[in-house]
């Protein structure tokens, strides 16, 4: 017990201190280690298998809605990046450029892809030529490069991985409903798999992606009540497509400019996850995407059968595809199970000599640390049925929160207290003026606008800021 009470008090409390208790947790569950390369981080095999898990939930979910997976080049050159006035001026600040091949210059600077819309317009000018051809729908799983001036793991990298969806239409009205639709995947992906409550809608003018003509957004509160951009998705019109001179002949026979959308998310959500579902202890997985879904744990293990019937158990389970690891080290139950719990493990199962006389197992809640006593009989059932539970319970904590922690101000001085006071959104009133979000911004350290929500809420006539008409109901908060 000493070693499983030093193991917790490892973790900074997130009360105390919730950026120090993140990288607690990022660290100690091994999830990453930071690598030499500034602002990089090497992802190791339990953080890697987080990110596969949920890289084959949505690769199925694109997949459904009849997405094809491609690849394009790492770099861009920096004439083809020039094509697009509002996107490069938007890049600008991060891009990494390399100049020199081998030992000569090059002659033409290479941008290292902070995202390749340009690299598919590119492509989308060579293979499309008639309206048969369209639409193309594509995602790309990859990693990006943007040099970010502060780090932290997963939230802020250099580089990092992530998918970006890139999708060329026949008509306006065919891309405006591809951006929606790839919203919604996010938003059921979110709840169904992660387990996450978002606050979705359309981002402002002055947060749009640079070069789009409307940016959605799907926007997670932390434990903390900071938000996390939790993935995006863009609709460009034929900007992209009159910058890059990508033309089809129309069903009239006339030449035509396509439409476009890109969609992302990244291993950015993997901070989300650990920072909506963790506790004290370590990591909180949701089961669906938890790298082991059951640990068993043998105890008394050297005594006869025990590991024996512990390792029929962890056969019974992997057999219904459950993702199970047995723990036969010699290290204490104690210790074992503290482990799990720092990883995250969402169900342990412990199974010792009189569990054995009497046809029974013990099973043990990651998430609310509650004890079953199953039937050996019902095992199967009973875990599934749990993990279901599991999922639904946390799902349920994390609405709970992201509601406690919405305020609704209607003057000024409500918005400014609320602020300062107390960490969360924000719902009020905006009259559209870009001028009014700057100086919300500088006058709470930060708090920024959100989204704009698909279903307003008429909270007053006037501008939180100035006092002017409201045009939208905006929802505010600082982000990671």
């Amino acid at each position: 017990m000493a070693q499983q009470k030093k193991m917790v008090e490892a973790i900074t409390s997130r009360d105390v201190d919730f950026a120090k208790w993140y990288t607690d947790i990022v660290k100690k569950a091994e999830l990453v280690d930071y690598s030499g390369v500034k602002g990089c981080m090497v992802i190791r095999p339990y953080g890697y298998a987080i990110w596969e898990n949920m890289q084959n939930d949505m690769d199925k979910r694109f997949k459904r809605t009849g997405h094809q997976n491609v690849y394009m080049p790492m770099f861009i050159p920096e004439s083809l990046l020039q094509k697009e006035k509002d996107h490069v001026e938007g890049f600008a600040p991060e891009c990494a450029w390399v100049t020199i091949g081998g030992s000569e210059p090059l002659t033409e600077r290479l941008c290292v892809r902070p995202t390749s819309e340009t690299l598919f317009c590119e492509h989308y000018a060579k293979v499309v030529n008639s309206y048969r051809d369209l639409p193309k729908l594509y995602n790309q799983w990859c990693s990006v490069v943007r040099w970010e001036k502060t780090t932290r793991p997963f939230l802020r990298t250099s580089e990092f991985l992530w998918q970006e969806g890139h999708t060329i239409h026949e008509t306006e009205a065919e891309a405006q409903e591809e951006t929606l639709r790839m919203l919604q995947v996010y938003i059921d992906f979110y709840k169904e798999t992660l387990a996450i409550p978002v606050v979705f809608g359309r981002k402002t003018e002055k947060e749009r992606f640079a070069g789009a003509v409307e940016t959605y957004t799907v926007e997670p509160m932390m434990h903390n009540g900071v938000a996390l951009q939790g993935g995006t998705s863009h609709y460009f019109g034929d900007g992209f497509a009159r910058s890059f001179n990508i033309t089809f002949t129309g069903r009239d026979n006339t030449l035509q400019h396509p439409f476009q959308t890109s969609w992302g998310t990244s291993t950015r959500m993997i901070g989300a996850i650990i920072m909506v579902h963790g506790d004290d202890d370590g990591l909180v997985l949701p089961p669906r995407i938890a790298p082991i879904q059951v640990a068993v744990i043998p105890v008394a293990q050297k005594k006869e059968g025990v590991l024996e019937k512990a390792a029929e158990l962890r056969d019974r389970l992997l057999a219904k595809d459950y993702r199970v690891k047995m723990d036969d080290s010699d290290k204490a139950p104690g210790w074992k199970f503290s482990q799990y719990e720092m990883l995250g493990v969402p169900i342990r199962v412990e199974i010792g000599p009189k569990d054995i006389e009497n046809n029974q197992c013990v099973l043990v809640r990651r998430d609310t640390r509650e004890k079953t006593v199953v039937s050996l009989d019902v095992l199967e059932e009973t875990v599934a049925k749990m993990l279901d539970d599991i999922h639904d319970s946390m799902y349920q904590a994390a609405l709970d929160n992201l509601h406690e922690k919405t305020y609704t101000a209607t003057t000024h001085e409500e918005f400014l207290d609320i602020a300062a006071t107390r960490p969360g959104f924000i719902k009020a009133m905006w009259c559209g003026d870009a001028a009014c979000e700057e100086k919300l911004k500088e006058e709470t350290g930060g708090v920024k606008s959100r989204c704009i929500p698909f279903d307003e809420e008429h909270l007053a006539d006037t501008c939180v800021c100035c006092g002017r008409p409201a045009k939208h109901m905006v929802y505010w908060g600082k982000q990671y």
